[in-house]
């Protein structure tokens, strides 16, 4: 198997809701997103995927939607609230988002989502919180 990996940086906020400690307060992370691709040939240059087709589809769709945005649960008690204080600055998922399951969701649902017909899977994406702290999710 031969892979392509691109990383990407973001700011943006969130809590854990239910966290039992600091984690459940309003806070946030310069996250770091390391997306590896892969593909069952080479293209004919001898690449999985072209760097700069993983900027335009993976890495500039996490700077337009989630980049010096609030991640909240839909879930959270506070979601409404927090929503109704920013409107464009909340956004909404579908899970808690731990560094475990934003890396869950981007193999399961981005990667999918905006790698259709580019010939490669996403199969694992790294999602660093902290320099010390990080989790991964692969198909």
């Amino acid at each position: 198997m031969i892979t392509a990996t691109r990383y990407h940086d973001i700011s943006c906020g969130h809590r854990v809701s239910g966290h039992e400690s600091k984690c459940a307060h309003l806070h946030g992370h310069n996250y770091r997103f390391h997306f590896t691709c892969t593909s069952r040939s080479l293209d004919g240059i001898g690449r999985v995927i072209d760097f700069s087709v993983m900027k335009l589809r993976l890495c500039q769709w996490l700077e337009e939607n989630f980049d010096h945005k609030f991640i909240v649960w839909d879930g959270d008690p506070l979601a409404n609230a927090l929503e109704a204080l920013d409107p464009q600055g909340v956004v909404r998922v579908d899970f808690n988002p731990t560094a475990e399951n934003l890396a869950k969701w981007a193999v399961e649902v981005l990667g999918p989502l905006q790698l259709e017909g580019a010939g490669v899977r996403l199969v694992e994406c790294k999602v660093e919180e902290t320099a010390k702290c990080s989790a991964s999710a692969y198909l």
